[in-house]
Protein backbone atom coordinates (compact mmCIF):
# COMPACT_ATOMS: atom_id res chain seq x y z
CA UNK A 1 0.00 0.00 0.00
CA UNK A 2 1.32 3.74 -0.74
CA UNK A 3 2.96 5.46 1.88
CA UNK A 4 0.69 8.62 1.89
CA UNK A 5 2.40 11.04 4.79
CA UNK A 6 5.65 11.77 6.16
CA UNK A 7 5.96 9.25 8.22
CA UNK A 8 6.64 4.82 7.34
CA UNK A 9 4.05 2.16 8.87
CA UNK A 10 4.43 1.45 12.62
CA UNK A 11 6.86 -1.71 13.54
CA UNK A 12 4.43 -2.71 16.31
CA UNK A 13 0.69 -2.29 16.78
CA UNK A 14 -0.87 -3.18 20.41
CA UNK A 15 -4.92 -2.63 21.07
CA UNK A 16 -4.54 -0.93 25.09
CA UNK A 17 -8.11 -2.01 26.73
CA UNK A 18 -8.55 -1.76 30.98
CA UNK A 19 -10.52 -2.23 33.40
CA UNK A 20 -13.07 -4.92 32.29
CA UNK A 21 -14.20 -5.29 36.12
CA UNK A 22 -16.39 -9.12 34.67
CA UNK A 23 -18.61 -10.66 37.53
CA UNK A 24 -19.21 -14.33 37.43
CA UNK A 25 -22.59 -15.91 36.38
CA UNK A 26 -22.22 -12.56 33.72
CA UNK A 27 -24.14 -10.36 36.54
CA UNK A 28 -24.01 -6.34 35.83
CA UNK A 29 -21.60 -4.33 37.47
CA UNK A 30 -23.44 -2.58 40.30
CA UNK A 31 -26.44 -4.12 39.24
CA UNK A 32 -26.38 -1.69 35.81
CA UNK A 33 -23.62 -2.30 33.51
CA UNK A 34 -23.24 -5.17 31.20
CA UNK A 35 -19.61 -4.93 31.34
CA UNK A 36 -19.22 -8.28 29.14
CA UNK A 37 -21.72 -6.33 26.07
CA UNK A 38 -19.36 -3.32 26.32
CA UNK A 39 -16.21 -5.90 26.18
CA UNK A 40 -17.59 -7.59 23.33
CA UNK A 41 -18.63 -4.51 21.55
CA UNK A 42 -15.22 -2.97 21.84
CA UNK A 43 -13.75 -6.08 20.70
CA UNK A 44 -15.88 -6.56 17.56
CA UNK A 45 -15.27 -2.91 16.49
CA UNK A 46 -11.44 -3.66 16.35
CA UNK A 47 -12.23 -6.81 14.33
CA UNK A 48 -14.53 -5.06 12.16
CA UNK A 49 -11.38 -2.69 11.60
CA UNK A 50 -8.91 -3.54 9.32
CA UNK A 51 -6.30 -2.63 12.11
CA UNK A 52 -4.41 -6.13 13.32
CA UNK A 53 -2.68 -5.77 16.44
CA UNK A 54 0.13 -8.12 17.75
CA UNK A 55 -0.95 -8.01 21.01
CA UNK A 56 -4.03 -7.26 23.17
CA UNK A 57 -2.67 -5.83 26.33
CA UNK A 58 -4.88 -5.28 29.34
CA UNK A 59 -3.64 -3.25 32.30
CA UNK A 60 -5.76 -4.76 35.31
CA UNK A 61 -9.14 -4.56 36.89
CA UNK A 62 -9.66 -8.10 34.80
CA UNK A 63 -12.35 -9.09 37.25
CA UNK A 64 -13.98 -6.90 39.86
CA UNK A 65 -13.81 -9.61 42.47
CA UNK A 66 -11.53 -11.89 40.98
CA UNK A 67 -13.66 -14.84 41.03
CA UNK A 68 -12.84 -17.46 39.20
CA UNK A 69 -15.92 -18.02 36.56
CA UNK A 70 -15.09 -14.35 35.66
CA UNK A 71 -11.71 -15.18 34.78
CA UNK A 72 -13.00 -17.95 32.78
CA UNK A 73 -15.77 -15.64 31.31
CA UNK A 74 -13.27 -13.01 30.68
CA UNK A 75 -10.83 -15.74 28.78
CA UNK A 76 -13.74 -17.00 26.94
CA UNK A 77 -14.76 -13.65 24.78
CA UNK A 78 -11.10 -12.28 24.70
CA UNK A 79 -9.02 -15.80 23.18
CA UNK A 80 -11.04 -16.22 20.27
CA UNK A 81 -10.40 -12.86 19.00
CA UNK A 82 -6.90 -12.44 19.92
CA UNK A 83 -6.36 -15.83 18.10
CA UNK A 84 -8.37 -14.62 14.92
CA UNK A 85 -6.44 -11.61 14.70
CA UNK A 86 -3.49 -13.64 15.27
CA UNK A 87 -2.36 -11.70 18.24
CA UNK A 88 -0.72 -12.24 21.91
CA UNK A 89 -2.98 -11.62 25.03
CA UNK A 90 -0.85 -9.79 27.47
CA UNK A 91 -2.74 -9.25 31.35
CA UNK A 92 -1.66 -6.91 33.96
CA UNK A 93 -2.37 -7.11 37.63
CA UNK A 94 -4.79 -4.63 38.74
CA UNK A 95 -5.82 -3.66 42.35
CA UNK A 96 -9.50 -5.76 41.45
CA UNK A 97 -7.84 -8.40 41.04
CA UNK A 98 -5.80 -11.06 43.37
CA UNK A 99 -2.39 -12.59 42.15
CA UNK A 100 -3.59 -16.96 43.34
CA UNK A 101 -6.45 -16.16 40.83
CA UNK A 102 -4.45 -13.97 38.48
CA UNK A 103 -1.88 -16.47 38.57
CA UNK A 104 -3.36 -19.98 38.09
CA UNK A 105 -6.17 -18.21 36.23
CA UNK A 106 -4.43 -17.08 33.28
CA UNK A 107 -1.24 -18.33 32.95
CA UNK A 108 -1.94 -21.64 34.77
CA UNK A 109 0.86 -21.28 37.14
CA UNK A 110 0.62 -22.74 40.76
CA UNK A 111 -1.30 -19.68 42.66
CA UNK A 112 0.99 -17.62 44.54
CA UNK A 113 0.89 -14.08 46.57
CA UNK A 114 3.99 -13.10 44.33
CA UNK A 115 3.95 -10.01 42.50
CA UNK A 116 2.63 -11.00 38.96
CA UNK A 117 5.69 -9.64 37.02
CA UNK A 118 6.35 -10.84 33.81
CA UNK A 119 8.36 -9.95 30.08
CA UNK A 120 6.43 -10.24 26.64
CA UNK A 121 8.49 -9.81 23.72
CA UNK A 122 6.82 -8.83 20.21
CA UNK A 123 9.28 -9.29 17.98
CA UNK A 124 12.26 -6.85 19.29
CA UNK A 125 9.69 -4.83 21.15
CA UNK A 126 9.82 -5.77 25.00
CA UNK A 127 6.52 -5.36 27.27
CA UNK A 128 6.97 -6.01 30.63
CA UNK A 129 3.61 -6.39 32.53
CA UNK A 130 4.68 -4.90 36.40
CA UNK A 131 2.65 -5.36 39.16
CA UNK A 132 2.00 -2.32 41.12
CA UNK A 133 -1.05 -3.66 43.42
CA UNK A 134 -0.64 -3.90 47.33
CA UNK A 135 -3.02 -7.19 48.54
CA UNK A 136 -5.89 -6.25 50.51
CA UNK A 137 -5.50 -2.58 49.18
CA UNK A 138 -6.60 -0.46 46.33
CA UNK A 139 -3.44 2.00 45.80
CA UNK A 140 -0.40 1.03 44.56
CA UNK A 141 3.09 0.57 45.84
CA UNK A 142 6.32 -1.34 44.04
CA UNK A 143 8.41 -3.71 46.59
CA UNK A 144 12.26 -3.01 46.72
CA UNK A 145 13.03 -6.44 45.32
CA UNK A 146 10.74 -5.72 42.31
CA UNK A 147 12.53 -2.56 41.37
CA UNK A 148 15.48 -4.52 42.07
CA UNK A 149 14.28 -7.17 39.47
CA UNK A 150 12.95 -4.38 36.97
CA UNK A 151 16.66 -2.84 37.14
CA UNK A 152 18.49 -6.15 35.88
CA UNK A 153 15.69 -6.67 33.78
CA UNK A 154 15.92 -2.90 31.85
CA UNK A 155 19.95 -3.14 32.04
CA UNK A 156 20.22 -4.68 28.89
CA UNK A 157 18.42 -2.68 26.26
CA UNK A 158 15.51 -4.57 23.99
CA UNK A 159 16.07 -4.27 20.37
CA UNK A 160 13.46 -2.14 19.96
CA UNK A 161 13.06 -0.57 23.51
CA UNK A 162 10.71 -1.43 26.36
CA UNK A 163 6.97 -0.52 27.13
CA UNK A 164 5.82 -0.46 30.63
CA UNK A 165 2.19 -2.20 31.44
CA UNK A 166 0.93 -1.25 34.85
CA UNK A 167 -2.25 -0.60 36.61
CA UNK A 168 -1.66 2.43 38.87
CA UNK A 169 0.17 5.47 36.00
CA UNK A 170 2.62 6.97 37.64
CA UNK A 171 1.26 10.35 37.19
CA UNK A 172 -0.95 13.51 38.66
CA UNK A 173 -4.33 12.11 39.66
CA UNK A 174 -6.83 14.98 38.13
CA UNK A 175 -9.74 13.62 39.78
CA UNK A 176 -9.53 14.67 43.58
CA UNK A 177 -10.79 11.73 44.93
CA UNK A 178 -8.56 9.09 43.12
CA UNK A 179 -5.30 10.83 44.42
CA UNK A 180 -5.66 8.50 47.25
CA UNK A 181 -5.75 5.37 45.63
CA UNK A 182 -2.65 6.97 43.43
CA UNK A 183 0.99 4.62 43.26
CA UNK A 184 2.66 5.32 45.79
CA UNK A 185 6.75 6.65 46.42
CA UNK A 186 7.12 7.10 42.51
CA UNK A 187 10.38 8.52 42.72
CA UNK A 188 12.10 4.91 43.26
CA UNK A 189 10.34 4.04 40.26
CA UNK A 190 11.85 6.99 38.30
CA UNK A 191 14.89 6.20 39.60
CA UNK A 192 15.17 2.62 37.93
CA UNK A 193 13.53 3.73 34.82
CA UNK A 194 16.29 7.03 33.74
CA UNK A 195 18.46 6.29 31.62
CA UNK A 196 16.70 2.88 30.54
CA UNK A 197 15.05 1.52 27.11
CA UNK A 198 11.79 2.46 28.15
CA UNK A 199 10.35 4.43 25.38
CA UNK A 200 6.00 4.04 27.17
CA UNK A 201 3.95 3.68 30.03
CA UNK A 202 0.68 2.06 29.20
CA UNK A 203 -1.61 2.27 32.28
CA UNK A 204 -5.18 1.63 33.56
CA UNK A 205 -7.51 2.28 36.79
CA UNK A 206 -8.61 5.60 36.34
CA UNK A 207 -11.53 5.05 34.61
CA UNK A 208 -10.48 7.85 31.93
CA UNK A 209 -7.74 8.49 29.38
CA UNK A 210 -5.35 10.80 29.95
CA UNK A 211 -1.66 11.61 28.80
CA UNK A 212 1.22 12.80 30.86
CA UNK A 213 5.18 12.35 31.29
CA UNK A 214 6.86 10.33 34.20
CA UNK A 215 11.03 10.80 34.20
CA UNK A 216 10.83 12.34 31.19
CA UNK A 217 8.93 9.20 29.93
CA UNK A 218 5.16 9.31 27.32
CA UNK A 219 2.34 7.70 29.95
CA UNK A 220 -0.81 6.66 28.44
CA UNK A 221 -3.77 5.58 30.35
CA UNK A 222 -6.73 3.78 28.45
CA UNK A 223 -10.30 4.58 29.83
CA UNK A 224 -12.18 1.23 31.12
CA UNK A 225 -14.49 -0.91 28.83
CA UNK A 226 -16.90 -1.26 31.92
CA UNK A 227 -17.85 2.70 32.78
CA UNK A 228 -15.73 5.65 32.75
CA UNK A 229 -15.36 8.41 35.60
CA UNK A 230 -16.73 11.80 34.51
CA UNK A 231 -13.04 14.48 34.83
CA UNK A 232 -15.87 17.76 34.81
CA UNK A 233 -18.09 15.46 36.93
CA UNK A 234 -21.41 18.22 38.55
CA UNK A 235 -19.85 20.56 41.62
CA UNK A 236 -22.11 18.65 43.95
CA UNK A 237 -20.54 15.49 42.89
CA UNK A 238 -17.53 14.06 44.82
CA UNK A 239 -17.07 11.06 42.53
CA UNK A 240 -19.33 10.15 39.33
CA UNK A 241 -18.85 6.77 37.49
CA UNK A 242 -21.02 6.55 34.14
CA UNK A 243 -22.39 4.29 31.22
CA UNK A 244 -20.95 6.24 28.89
CA UNK A 245 -17.60 7.01 27.06
CA UNK A 246 -16.31 3.75 27.36
CA UNK A 247 -12.79 3.63 25.03
CA UNK A 248 -9.69 1.57 23.71
CA UNK A 249 -6.28 3.14 22.63
CA UNK A 250 -4.40 1.94 19.61
CA UNK A 251 -0.65 2.17 20.24
CA UNK A 252 1.49 2.64 17.24
CA UNK A 253 5.21 2.07 17.89
CA UNK A 254 7.57 4.08 15.16
CA UNK A 255 11.56 3.34 15.22
CA UNK A 256 11.36 6.51 16.98
CA UNK A 257 8.10 7.64 18.65
CA UNK A 258 4.96 6.01 20.20
CA UNK A 259 1.61 7.12 18.70
CA UNK A 260 -1.65 6.61 20.96
CA UNK A 261 -5.02 6.93 19.39
CA UNK A 262 -8.15 6.59 21.88
CA UNK A 263 -11.04 5.03 20.20
CA UNK A 264 -14.43 4.97 21.58
CA UNK A 265 -16.40 1.82 21.69
CA UNK A 266 -20.15 2.80 22.19
CA UNK A 267 -22.82 2.76 19.25
CA UNK A 268 -22.13 5.40 16.54
CA UNK A 269 -23.72 6.83 13.64
CA UNK A 270 -21.67 7.35 10.07
CA UNK A 271 -22.39 10.37 9.14
CA UNK A 272 -20.05 10.87 6.47
CA UNK A 273 -17.54 8.49 5.32
CA UNK A 274 -15.40 7.33 2.20
CA UNK A 275 -15.36 3.07 1.05
CA UNK A 276 -12.59 0.70 1.40
CA UNK A 277 -12.78 0.54 -2.38
CA UNK A 278 -11.53 4.17 -2.92
CA UNK A 279 -7.97 3.35 -1.40
CA UNK A 280 -6.95 1.94 -4.52
CA UNK A 281 -8.33 4.84 -6.45
CA UNK A 282 -5.93 7.47 -4.50
CA UNK A 283 -2.90 4.76 -4.10
CA UNK A 284 -2.84 5.16 -8.67
CA UNK A 285 -2.65 8.91 -7.94
CA UNK A 286 0.70 11.04 -7.84
CA UNK A 287 1.86 12.43 -5.15
CA UNK A 288 1.02 16.01 -6.66
CA UNK A 289 -2.62 14.48 -8.05
CA UNK A 290 -3.37 13.99 -4.06
CA UNK A 291 -2.87 16.74 -3.24
CA UNK A 292 -4.90 18.51 -5.76
CA UNK A 293 -7.59 16.03 -5.22
CA UNK A 294 -7.32 15.70 -1.56
CA UNK A 295 -6.48 19.13 0.07
CA UNK A 296 -7.15 21.86 -2.58
CA UNK A 297 -10.49 23.30 -1.21
CA UNK A 298 -11.61 23.73 -5.06
CA UNK A 299 -11.75 19.80 -5.50
CA UNK A 300 -14.70 18.44 -5.70
CA UNK A 301 -13.51 14.72 -5.77
CA UNK A 302 -15.66 12.28 -4.20
CA UNK A 303 -15.08 8.72 -3.45
CA UNK A 304 -18.07 7.21 -3.92
CA UNK A 305 -18.00 4.24 -5.80
CA UNK A 306 -17.59 5.27 -9.91
CA UNK A 307 -17.14 8.66 -9.06
CA UNK A 308 -15.66 11.11 -10.85
CA UNK A 309 -13.26 14.01 -10.44
CA UNK A 310 -13.86 17.52 -11.89
CA UNK A 311 -11.08 18.63 -10.23
CA UNK A 312 -8.36 20.00 -12.64
CA UNK A 313 -5.86 17.58 -11.98
CA UNK A 314 -7.58 14.42 -13.84
CA UNK A 315 -7.65 10.73 -12.39
CA UNK A 316 -6.04 7.72 -13.49
CA UNK A 317 -8.78 5.47 -14.66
Amino acid sequence: MTQLGQYPAPAHVIAHLSDTHFLAEGRPLYGAVDVESNLARALAHLERSGVRPEALLFTGDLADLAEPDAYARLRAMVEPVAERLGAQVIWVMGNHDERAAFASLLHGETETDAPQDRVHWLGGLRVISFDTTVPGYHHGEITDAQLEWLAAELATSAPEGTLLAVHHPPIPVTVDIMATLELERQDRLAAVLAGSDVRGILGGHLHYATHSLFAGIPVSVAAATCYTLDPMADADRLLSGVEGGQSINLVHVLADRVVHTIVPVSETREVTGWPASARARVDALTPEQRREVLSSKHSTFTMADGATSEASTPIPE
